[in-house]
Formats: structure tokens, sequence, C-alpha cells
């Protein structure tokens, strides 16, 4: 089966079932553990196995056999033409707790993985022996070539920037399932977006979809700079895929994409790749299962009389954290270790402060050491760890603000590198938290608390367990979408222009174009005159112009708007079919070839509003203060020019709409010449009809009298 037909079949059984999938992957199959460096030979014992480098540093034992009936037993690696006393032992299993590394027990058919000892590479050795110190005998042994190639990650170029601010730096495959994309960035703004993958020249529909970092197959978030990892979902394999993309399922559109080299020997996938695997990822697994990011964590508790919300679960090595608190938009909420088991105390206190961040315009999730109860001064107070020299080990995930209720979703180590200011979370049993509530300075640090908010009495949390279900729900009922109470913008209206300039920009979440036209949109929309999708009103018999920069390269279609007129309320002419456009009635922007080909003829540069850090528009009230968050971004080029004499003819409604893609433009009223100075005529000739009446009125009156 190549390729193409298994990415197809994939896609398939993914759809219908989410369940599993075979692995046909060209040139490695299923069973690919490395580069083979051979059987063990056996000398006592009953030691047997077949042993592959995995990656510089790891060795893979299929199918090994020992029947443990020697002590002082242990893997031992060295240099020589045999094995000797003169060597290192290779622990296993790997054990974190103690100086003296376990001897082997019985082993049948065991699968196996090696970590050489710190600073130890497999081209530095010349064998692997299963080795009794006591007796210093070699009960079995393989021997390592001096020209042995070993599996290494793959660095890749970046993501192609083509659309909502994709980027990242160099893709890094590290093994065979396994990708790592570095500051990544993305806007959000995607309506139906997701890690893609597939076969071909360039991204397709006929694809199936990565899980994201955290094992979830919702729709990607935003991104600003964060480093993450995907693994490829199944069996399926980086021999079977041509490229990575990111995609938007609904509209068919590639954000961006890396292509995938043929001629790879990157490491296989056995659980040993340096950066730790998402938590759900079982490489011992047939059928590793897929699991959803969930909105609620198996652990809840309530702090601060019922206005603070922790709720935990312990993932590997890390502890997932998802923290809600009842502030304003301009406080944070602190949670984390106390200073002092058995008691509440901040002073000494390793806490992770969240948070909007007004000047980063972005929901934070940092690393604090309290050392004093202050304002920190950049050497002692309640300061991040970063401005302590030291590092933010919190990975946020994300945030959002519903109800006057801010939360946030971050994950932090158990332990750390920086025992100086982070404390150990214990791999068992209770230990004392703390939480507060206070206000960002004007450095968007958090200043010390006020006294009436923070934890007076000890509480204690095991963030092992599993089922501590201790919340009311008392503080909110988060939704399953959050944004859905958005008030939307109103409308906005261009009623005395004959000049418009027609640019790109994002849809404004649910508080945008969705709301306003009913429609459903792909994640970016025209700005007439920097207003989104205004409505606009231009009177038949006059001549409008419209300077248009929505792109002229039609190999990149997500840059790639000519703006048209027409009275499809969708748009989109050039994707129809011929039954389809004749349906409809083109007014401007589109000419046809001899050959009566349509073509667009509103084609210039492109520019586009876009977020400076990430969608925004939740958090604007206004559409003016969404304005705000934008930038523009322009591409070199000249600007097009569609100019339009309305037609005597012209129907009341049209529309300004995009040739390429349905659903970015809005409508055009359409009135009769002099319509205004007509209404203002009429309303002026009711003066002398009523005073004549007045007049009238009065001499009966007179005449009567």
């Amino acid at each position: 089966m190549d390729k193409t037909m298994k990415i197809i079949w994939l896609g398939f059984i993914s759809f219908i079932f989410q369940l599993d999938f075979g692995s046909c992957a060209r040139g490695k199959g299923a069973n690919y553990y490395g580069t083979l460096i051979g059987p063990f030979y056996s000398a006592e014992h009953r030691i047997k196995g077949t042993v592959y480098a995995v990656d510089e540093t790891t060795i893979f034992i299929k199918g090994f056999y020992y029947d443990g009936r020697s002590e002082d037993t242990f893997f031992w690696i060295g240099t020589g033409q045999v094995p000797g006393p003169q060597g290192d032992i290779v622990p296993y299993p790997e054990n974190h707790h103690s100086s003296d590394p376990p001897i082997l027990k019985t082993h049948v058919n065991t699968d196996i993985i090696l970590r050489l000892p710190q600073g130890k590479k497999i081209r530095d050795i010349e064998w692997l022996s299963v080795w009794c110190r006591r007796f210093t005998m070699n009960f079995g042994h393989v021997n390592i070539a001096p020209n042995l190639e070993i599996p290494r990650p793959r660095v890749l170029p970046e993501f192609s920037r083509l659309a909502h601010g994709l980027r990242s730096g160099n893709i890094s495959i590290l093994d065979t399932k396994t990708i790592y994309i570095p500051n990544l960035h993305y806007d959000g703004g995607g309506p139906d977006a997701y890690f893609w993958v597939g076969t071909g020249s360039q991204p397709n529909p006929m694809g199936v979809k990565v899980p994201n970092e955290m094992g979830g197959l919702t729709k990607l978030r935003s991104y600003y700079g964060e480093d993450i990892e995907i693994v490829l979902p199944a069996n399926l394999t980086v021999f079977d895929i041509d490229w990575l993309s990111v995609w938007c399922v609904q509209y068919r559109h590639n954000f961006g994409h890396v292509m995938i080299p043929e001629d790879l020997d990157v490491p296989p996938a056995l659980g040993q790749t340096k950066i730790t695997p998402p938590w759900w990822y079982n490489p011992t697994s047939s059928s590793p299962p897929i699991r959803q990011e969930m909105d609620e964590l198996s652990n809840c508790k309530e702090l601060l009389e019922g206005r603070v919300q922790v709720q935990w679960e312990l993932r590997n090595e890390d502890v997932q954290i998802k923290l809600s608190g009842r502030i304003n938009e301009d406080q944070y909420v602190a949670f984390g270790l106390s200073g002092q088991e058995g008691k509440a105390q901040m002073a000494g206190g390793d806490v992770v402060v969240v948070g909007y961040d007004k000047k980063k315009k972005a929901f934070i999730a940092e690393d604090y050491y309290m050392s004093d109860l202050a304002q920190c001064d950049g050497k002692k107070g309640v300061c991040p760890d970063e401005r302590l020299g030291g590092r933010n080990d919190v990975v946020y995930i994300d945030g959002h603000r519903k109800d006057g209720v801010t939360t946030v979703v971050y994950t932090r180590p158990l332990r750390t590198n920086e025992p100086e200011k982070d404390r150990i979370i214990p791999e068992s049993g209770e230990t004392s938290v703390i939480a507060a509530i206070g206000t960002f300075n004007e450095r968007g640090e958090a200043n010390a608390h006020w006294a009436g908010d923070k934890t007076s009495e000890d509480i204690r949390i095991d963030f092992t367990s599993k089922n501590v279900r201790e919340c009311t729900n008392s503080l909110y009922n988060i939704p399953d979408d959050p944004e859905d109470s958005l008030e939307p913008w109103p409308p906005s209206m261009i009623t005395d222009e004959n000049n418009f300039t027609a640019r790109i920009g994002p849809t404004g979440g649910k508080r945008g174009y969705s709301r306003i036209t009913g429609l459903p949109s792909w994640g970016i929309a025209w700005y007439i005159n920097d207003m989104l999708i205004p409505e606009i009103t231009v009177e038949r018999g006059q001549t409008y112009t419209f300077i248009v920069e929505g792109g002229s390269d039609s190999t990149n279609p997500a840059k790639y708007h000519p703006l048209y007129i027409t009275d499809s309320m969708s748009g989109g002419y050039g994707q129809k079919t011929e039954a389809e456009q004749n349906e409809e009635k083109v007014y401007a922007g589109i000419n046809w070839s001899e050959d009566g080909y349509p073509y667009p003829t509103a084609t210039g540069r492109y520019c586009e509003w876009a977020h400076k850090t990430v969608d925004m528009s939740a958090n604007s009230p206004t559409f003016a203060s969404f304005f705000e968050t934008l930038r523009l971004d322009c591409d070199q080029g000249e600007p097009a020019k569609l100019i339009w004499t309305v037609q005597q003819d012209a129907p009341d409604v049209l529309y300004y709409q995009c040739y390429t893609h349905k659903n970015l433009g809005w409508r055009i009223r359409v009135e009769d010449p002099g319509h205004k100075s007509h209404l203002t005529g009429t309303a002026n000739n009711v003066k002398p009809t009523l005073l004549m009446s007045l007049l009238i009125i009065t001499s009966i009156h007179t005449f009567l009298r």
C-alpha cells in the first residue's frame, strides 16, 4: 500500500471509527527499532536478544532473555575487542532515587530501552555485555561496529507563512512519530483549523488530523511563541506522510506547512524522546488512546471562600492545573506551595500567578518566588523567577474570561532544576498550599496581595490524587463555548462616500462577522475604510472607486482575494460550478476571456489587518477597541482599482465579496438618484402645507365669530 492510499484509508477509518490504524511505512515497516547492531552472543545463562541503536545515547533490545540466576549482574559497556572488567554500568530499569543501580532480574522476551550513562555515546563504546561484576564474567555480548550509522533527529525548515500569522522556528522530527515545533505563532482565527498531515506535493483535503500538544482533537487555539510537540496518531509515522500543515478543514485552506523529506533516518518512537511526549502517549500500546482536552480535570477544590477554584490532574512528571478566580480584569490569582509545611505561609512560597496582562494583551501563567511580602525590586519580594535570573517552569496552555471569572490552564513539573526558587511537589501524600488575589502593577507583575485576600489556614492537597471533588460550582458554570454569550458589535455603515479602501482582516470572533451576518466565516473578512464589513449605501448612476489590497498571487490562495460586486450573499464566484455561476449576476470586478472563462480584475497587493498578539475580540466590547489590537501588514506592490458605475437596473441589495472565497464581504444598499434630496424635499414640503392649513382654519374661525 503506497503512502497516498494509506492516508486515504487512515482518514476513512478515523472518520468512521476513530480507532487504530495499521502501519505500512514505506522503507521502514512497523518493526522499525533503529539501526541494527546485532544479536547477543550468548556465553552463559541463556542470554538472548537483538540489539538496535535508537539514537546516539539510547539502545533498544528486542526480546531479551536472561535466567536471573547470578548475583551482581548488570548491563555493561566498554571498549576493546572483548568485554572486560574495565567498563561502566548501564542502569536498568532507570533509578532516579538510588545511587546503586539494581541488579538484573529474570527476563523472558522483554523489550528493553537502555539509556547510556551521562556523557557516554554509542560511538564511544565497542560492546554491550551482560556482565557479572562479582565473578568478572561475560554472560553474553554484542559488538558495535565503529562506522555504525546511528539515527538522529532531523531539522526541517519553519512553517511557510500563508495566513493567520502562522510562523515558527525550524521544525524538528524527533522520532518517527514526534514532531517538535518551536516558537509557534498562530492567531487562532481559523474557524476549523487543525494540525494536518497527508501525501502529495502540497497540502490537500485528503489528509488526517493530528492531535495537538495536549492530545486533543479540538480546533487549534492561539499560540504566542510557544514550544510544542505533537505526536502522529495511532501507527502513522513520518515515513507515511509528505507534509505537515495547519489546515482549515471547513474551507479547505492551508495556513502554512512544511514538507517532510523521504530520506529520513530518524530514531524510532519507543518513548525515548528527550522532550517528554504528551501524557496520553503510551509507546508500548499497539493502539495509543487519543484523549480529548477536557473542560474538567479529575480533582477540584475551592479556596478563599469560593472565590478561587483549583482543578488538577497528575500527568507523568507534570501537574496540569486549571485555576479560576472571580476577580477584576486588572487582578491576578496566585496559587502554589506554602513557604512552610503545616501552615499558610506566603514568605518562601512557590506560586504561579495567572491573569490577563494588558501590556502583553494575553493571558499569562508565570512562575513566582515570594521571598518577602512586598513588591518585587528585582532582588526580593513577590518576584517572577525570570526577573531573579531563574526560569519560568510553567507552561501556559489556555486562558479566557467569562462573567467576571478569569480562568487559566497551565502545567508545572513536580520538580525543577531550581531548588533555590522552586519547591518540589511530593510524588505521594499531601502538601500545604496557598492562594491569594491581588492587583497587577505598572510592570505587569503581581503586587503584594491585600491582607484579606489570602489563605490564612493550612490547606492541604495531594497532587497525585485521582478523584477529589470538593467544588460546588458556585464560582460559575462554564458553558461549552465561553464566548457564546458575548455581545456582538453593532454593524458599521458607510453612506456618504464614493471612494473605498478594501483590505483583509480578522472576523472578530463571536462579536464580529458571524454575529453581524448570520453566515459562517473562515477567519478573515473585508475591511472597508478600516471597518469590519460595513454596510455601504450607493446610488444608481453614480461612480464609485474601490482601492483593493486583497492579494494578487493566485498561487497562494490564503492571500488571494480579488474583490467583486455581486448579487450573491456568499460570493466565491471563482470556486463555483458553471451552473452555479449562471445563477449569479456579477456587477463589477470580473471580465471574461475570448474563450468565455471568467477572471477577476481587482487583484492588487496584499494588505492585512493582523493581530498584534492573539485574537482579542472576546475582550473587546467595541470594534474600535478591537481595532486597536491590530496592525497593518502589507506586501510589496501596488493596489488594484475597481471602478464601478452603479447600473440603473441594479437591485436594491448587492454584495461586495471575494472572487476566490465565500463569506468575506457584506451588503450594499442601492438607492435611486437623489434619494436624500427627495427625502429632504418631502420634509420641507410639509411646512407650507401645514401653514396653509393653519391659515384656513384661522380664517374659518374668524368668519364664524
